[in-house]
């Protein structure tokens, strides 16, 4: 779990900035989001086929 120390003459709306952006280099809010609901295999794997998809058709020079 990130941690972020509070300085003396810090306000909260920044220390809770940090907090945030060490959360999402973390990965734990995108973590979270894919754990939200169960996922069956063959969900699975479509959304990673469609994934691969994608990823192929920006990396392949038209």
């Amino acid at each position: 779990m990130p941690e972020v120390i509070i300085h003396d003459d810090e306000s909260f709306e920044r220390a809770l900035k940090r907090f945030k952006k060490k959360c999402e280099k973390a990965g734990i809010l995108s973590d979270l989001r894919k754990h939200r609901h169960y996922e069956k295999p063959s969900e699975r794997k479509k959304r990673k086929m469609n994934a691969a998809r994608r990823k192929n058709r920006r990396t392949r020079p038209v």
